[in-house]
């Protein structure tokens, strides 16, 4: 499904991403992340309870085999990417608060992710089972980049804040890579895949903007950091997930389970666009009722 190309791109991707996500943090502001301890709660509940329960609950629906639970269940389970935070800002949500939930959510995958995995693959056939401590593992891995990104931002801001363009810059363009070069290549594959499949991968992004933004509005967020929360929960690190499924198999089974973190990714973009705008068109209303009741009625 990937070539051995596409596999090493792929790993680099996941180390420059990290590296700038260490580089847009720094020290102070996990301080910060104190003033919002509600909405980063909120965040990791949506993160690390909803969403593995929400794939276990769509593998069920749509009778999926055991290579593409694990795929589900995996794709629910890993945290938010840096994606989240590109349509936080242009949705006009709270981008601070975007970038804070991504990086507390990273910080614990490495043990969140292993636990919600044994707990929701219990059942499964253990030859397809992705062991706890190779998740944890490449997930601590990860970390590394982000810590030295982080340094490298307190040592130097203007060479952090370089780090964190580069970062997000190449993390597109070898996405864009990987899709332009990847689907013709799988034409054929994504003609003969299942609805199960589309509809699991597609429904899984749906009902994580839909959960996270009310479950935020039910614990009285406002609305601008209940859209933030939306975008965090239902977006999901879709390269990491297909970095472990690469790491960990290989093979035709590798194929199978990765399918659906691939057709996550591919419809995540759409889906996540068509939120940004519907965010959008709302924060702008809001901001135009603010200032119009500023305005003092003419006399």
């Amino acid at each position: 499904m990937l070539t051995p190309l596409e596999e090493q791109l792929l790993a680099i991707m996941m180390i420059v991403i990290m590296l700038g996500m260490g580089a847009s943090l720094t020290f102070k502001d996990f301080r910060i992340a104190l003033r919002h301890p509600q909405a980063i709660g909120i965040g990791f509940a949506s993160q690390y309870l909803f969403m593995p329960l929400i794939a276990f609950l769509l593998a069920k629906t749509f009778n999926l085999s055991g290579p593409q639970t694990i795929g589900l269940i995996l794709m629910g389970c890993v945290p938010g990417g840096t994606t989240s935070n590109i349509f936080a800002y242009f949705s006009k949500s709270m981008l601070s608060l975007s970038i804070l939930m991504t990086i507390c959510s990273t910080i614990a995958a490495f043990i969140m992710v292993p636990i919600v995995m044994e707990v929701y693959t219990r059942g499964v056939e253990d030859a397809l089972r992705i062991p706890p401590g190779n998740i944890a593992s490449i997930l601590f891995v990860l970390l590394i980049p982000t810590l030295i990104g982080m340094w490298a931002r307190k040592k130097n801001a203007n060479f952090g804040a370089v780090t964190e363009l580069v970062g997000g810059v190449l993390g597109v363009v070898v996405i864009l890579f990987l899709l332009v070069t990847w689907i013709p290549r799988n034409w054929d594959l994504l003609m003969e895949t299942s609805f199960a499949v589309y509809g699991s991968a597609i429904f899984l992004g749906l009902c994580g903007f839909l959960i996270g933004y009310w479950f935020s509005r039910g614990f009285r967020l406002d609305k601008r950091k209940s859209r933030t929360v939306s975008l965090e929960t239902g977006i999901q690190n879709g390269p990491l997930a297909i970095l472990i499924v690469v790491l960990t198999f290989d093979g035709v089974i590798q194929q199978e389970i990765m399918l659906i973190p691939v057709m996550y990714s591919l419809f995540i973009v759409i889906n996540s666009t068509i939120i940004t705008f519907f965010y959008r068109a709302r924060s702008l209303r809001e901001e135009l009722s603010r200032d119009q009741a500023k305005v003092e009625p003419a006399k």
